[in-house]
């Protein structure tokens, strides 16, 4: 029967072995159920190593863990560890594949700020945190191993256009949101800024008055300025307040971040807005202008800005001249001045005007150049002749080309002595190359009047000049039209009878009895120098030779009746007007053949003249017979007188 275990002893000299099976077991359950303690917690360790990329840390388990150096760098903060430092990581696993523990520092930290973080938010209390990334809406900023999001309308209370001064920058946060299932943390610094700034804006208003100086930090940059920080307040600082001289932008003289001294320039206590200047520190360079810049007085300066209407130029640091687009060339008009300068061009300017009140200053760089109309008088003078090229023609004249690249205009009134101003305007196109007399010169005006028809001689002015009010004349008639006809003088002067001077018989006075051709003598009534013509009447021609023929054949008293008389006058014109027929055809015979084909025509008006002339006669016949009936009555009457009229004639 074999010996019962429990009851069996050792012998007397037998060597006791341990029970190893069981010490094993034990000291296995042992190792891993402290590996089971340590895995996912936070411990403590010390750095054994520090080389390039990775820290070695004790934590007292079987293998040493590594850590990368980077889990250890703080933005904004230096890294400095040595071997012997105490640092608590968080052991992600007891032992990898390899038989290494796996340690995290990264984990440490975010299990360490959770835990700090939380009370700070259930307080209520600011966190500090770095921005070091930028995702889609906003920013990452690490709260001292935490990752949270920043919206960008949480950054600053204005929108910001560069961030980057605020990046890697310890700085307060507020805690809007934390969701530790899904390791969320959302911040504002915003919301930091907006106490502070409650909080130093009561006090810094409360002492702020005008003409103030402070110190600031330039914030924000715009186009028109810069927002600088006062210390919870922001004032605006104009780009027109920056300096004395002209500033484009903002960004030529400021940075953000950058510390200014500025002046109190207006506050407004109601909408607490805050202007501020710099240059109010500085001296005031329009001080004593007037006496520094005369009127007529020459200076080199810089053009700052080139605007439509004109140029600046800067005369020295703070005081600029404005050269008006018409103070810039004597020849070039309508021209924009940036084909005249350029931006930081030097010129030479001579002052036209100074006004310090206004801070104003006109300029003027045509005057330091030689004015062309003065080179032009003296050396061609009034009634000189010039050539040049048509370069425009408008509606009133012409424009030719001169010397020293003026032009001069010949007016419609000057371009010819026998075409209207628009028929001779109708000869001219651009490019052709004309000749004329300089008819005047007017340099204040920048004007030169020119005559293309004075290059000729005027006879119808020197005709008009021989001839008076009151002179009869022969025309030929050149054209028939309704209010009367049109006649030439025998020295080519042109001529008008209007239809009410054609006769002193109303029934005559019709332009159609007349055709062209013809040749008629009438009085002038009127010489028209300015319209360069003559007004002629035939119905003035006939009254006056019916008075000479009452002179000259009798009176009323007469026994010749008026017929008779004009009859006798008539005849004595038609011998009068032979003879000069006669005359002329002698002193002009290159016209005989114009006067053969015209004969027909003459001899036309010859038999109509016969019978128009009758007329008047029988409706004077009756008016005859009336006065021998008077007259044989006033002798039965008084014999006595009529035998002594009889006597008398």
């Amino acid at each position: 029967m074999a010996p019962d275990k429990q009851t069996a002893e050792p012998t007397p000299g037998q060597d006791v072995l341990p029970a190893t099976k069981e010490i094993f077991a034990d000291l296995l359950e042992e190792s891993l159920g402290e590996g089971e303690r340590f895995e996912g917690k936070v411990v403590s360790g010390t750095v054994v190593e520090v080389d390039s990329e990775d820290v070695v840390i004790d934590v007292g388990l079987k293998s040493e863990g590594r850590v990368s150096l980077k889990e250890f760098e703080t933005p904004g903060v230096e890294t400095v560890l040595s071997p012997g430092d105490r640092i608590d990581v968080f052991v992600e696993r007891f032992e990898d594949k390899d038989g290494v523990v796996r340690l995290s520092r990264e984990k440490a930290r975010r299990e360490e700020s959770w835990t700090d973080l939380e009370k700070s938010f259930n307080k209520g209390e600011r966190v500090t945190g770095s921005i070091f990334g930028r995702v889609k809406g906003g920013f990452i900023v690490d709260l001292d191993g935490a990752v949270a999001f920043l919206p960008g309308s949480q950054v600053d209370i204005r929108p910001v256009r560069d961030i980057t001064p605020l990046m890697n920058t310890p700085q307060p946060f507020q805690i809007l949101k934390m969701d530790a299932q899904r390791n969320n943390i959302v911040v504002s610094r915003r919301a930091v800024l907006e106490e502070t700034r409650t909080e130093a804006r009561s006090e810094l208003i409360s002492n702020l008055t005008e003409g103030q100086v402070l110190e600031g930090i330039v914030k924000n940059i715009t186009d028109y300025g810069a927002f600088v920080d006062l210390g919870g307040v922001d004032g605006l600082l104009h780009v027109t307040d920056i300096a004395w001289r002209r500033v484009n932008h903002p960004s030529e003289a400021l940075q953000i971040g950058e510390t200014v001294k500025v002046q109190v320039i207006r506050f407004n206590a109601e909408t607490q807005r805050i202007s501020l200047g710099m240059k109010q520190l500085e001296v005031d360079p329009w001080e004593g202008v007037g006496g520094k810049y005369p009127p007529e007085a020459k200076f080199t300066g810089r053009v700052t800005n080139i605007t439509d209407y004109g140029a600046f130029v800067e005369l020295e640091p703070g005081v600029e001249g404005l050269v008006h687009v018409s103070e810039m060339s004597w020849t070039k008009k309508n021209v924009h001045p940036g084909k005249i300068v350029s931006t930081s061009q030097e010129v030479e300017v001579m002052v036209l005007e100074a006004d310090p009140e206004r801070r104003r200053i006109s300029l003027g760089l045509k005057q330091c150049r030689e004015n062309p109309w003065e080179g032009f008088l003296t050396k061609y003078t009034v009634g000189s002749e010039v050539e040049g090229e048509v370069k425009n023609i408008t509606e009133f004249g012409l424009f030719v080309g001169l010397d020293g690249e003026i032009d001069g205009l010949a007016h419609l009134s000057d371009l010819s002595w026998e075409k209207s101003g628009e028929e001779a305007l109708a000869d001219f196109k651009k490019g052709d190359i004309v000749k004329a007399k300089v008819l005047d010169v007017d340099i204040d005006k920048e004007r030169i009047s020119l005559g293309l028809k004075q290059m000729t001689e005027d006879t119808v002015a020197d005709g008009l000049g021989e001839l008076q009010k009151g002179v009869v004349v022969t025309c030929t008639i050149s054209a028939i039209v309704d209010g009367g006809i049109e006649v030439m003088t025998s020295n080519s002067i042109p001529g008008f009878i209007r239809k009410g001077d054609l006769s002193r018989d109303r029934s005559e006075q019709r332009p159609d009895r007349f055709a062209a051709g013809e040749k008629i003598d009438a009085k002038i009534t009127k010489v028209d120098k300015a319209g360069r013509k003559l007004m002629l009447s035939v119905k003035a021609l006939e009254v006056e030779e019916e008075k000479k023929a009452m002179a000259s054949y009798g009176s009323s008293n007469a026994g010749a009746s008026l017929g008779d008389i004009l009859g006798a006058a008539l005849e004595e014109k038609k011998t009068v007007t032979k003879k000069a027929d006669a005359e002329e055809e002698k002193a002009k015979p290159a016209k005989k053949a114009a006067k053969k084909a015209d004969a027909p025509e003459d001899k036309k008006a010859e038999e109509k003249a016969p019978a128009k002339k009758k007329a008047p006669a029988k409706a004077k016949a009756p008016a005859k017979a009336d006065a021998k009936a008077a007259d044989k009555k006033e002798t039965k009457k008084k014999p006595a007188a009529k035998a002594k009229k009889d006597a008398k004639k």
